[in-house]
């Protein structure tokens, strides 16, 4: 009986060591090895990147132990410089573990190109839509005479007419020449042969017309720069605000330097 008490004496004594040696190496494991191993309690916050630009961002991340990702499909924005950042993500003051990647969006280097819509004949308010969904931007508005009122008559890019379809880079400036709903006055249209092409001008405008398309024609017999055609014809009546197209000599030698 004394013999069977003390053998199970030593096997509780054994249990009892290995039971503490087993708690031991479960506190090292959770409190020392788990935590060093996932970096538990050691986070860092997401600095805002926006308006940094590229060549910056890695050694700016590296330095707050954090890695650097550009994702491939970049965006533009006019108003910002190129291959500065635009989006990021994790977004800024997020607590993420140390050596975590921050992918970030950079502005496109060069504007995309796109197609050119029609205004033309649109009251200006669509038209300003138009160019906002185009990505475009609505510049110098000009008002003149014409029966319709807030109606778009021209669109120009860089002072010149611009067609529909034609490719020109996102965030452009699109000036539009506009009627100012007093189109509805006749007048006589004036004759501007043998005129020369800045006197010419002059004279359409003054006379409430809209100057249009300048042609130009080769020729040896007229003085360079003289109105030799215009269109509409004069004499005719036409209404305040109507287009005049011209055509202008120039000699021949001028015209294959």
């Amino acid at each position: 009986m004394n013999e069977i008490l003390a053998i199970a004496k030593k096997i509780g004594i054994h249990l009892l060591a290995m039971i503490g040696i087993l708690l031991v190496f479960l506190m090292l494991f959770f409190y020392m090895y788990l935590p060093k191993y996932t970096n538990h309690g050691e986070s860092v916050s997401v600095p805002d990147l926006e308006g940094y630009h590229y060549e910056e961002l890695e050694a700016f991340l590296k330095a707050r132990d954090l890695l650097l990702e550009i994702t491939p499909d970049s965006g533009y924005v006019a108003e910002e410089k190129p291959l500065h950042v635009l989006k990021q993500n994790p977004r800024p003051g997020t607590k993420v573990k140390q050596n975590r990647k921050i992918y970030v969006t950079l502005n496109a280097q060069n504007a995309p190109l796109i197609s050119m819509p029609n205004l033309v004949n649109a009251p200006l308010k669509n038209a300003q839509e138009i160019l906002a969904n185009h990505g475009l931007v609505r510049g110098d508005i000009s008002y003149v005479p014409d029966i319709g009122m807030n109606v778009v008559l021209e669109q120009k890019y860089r002072g010149r007419d611009i067609r529909e379809g034609f490719e020109i880079p996102k965030g452009s400036q699109i000036d539009l020449v506009v009627g100012d709903g007093l189109g509805n006055q006749r007048l006589e249209m004036p004759n501007l042969i043998g005129m020369d092409d800045i006197e010419a001008e002059f004279l359409i405008l003054g006379s409430g017309l809209r100057m249009g398309n300048l042609n130009y024609v080769k020729t040896d017999t007229v003085p360079k720069g003289t109105v030799i055609k215009q269109l509409p014809p004069s004499g005719i009546d036409a209404s305040t605000g109507e287009r005049v197209d011209i055509w202008v000599s120039e000699l021949e030698e001028d015209l294959e330097l």
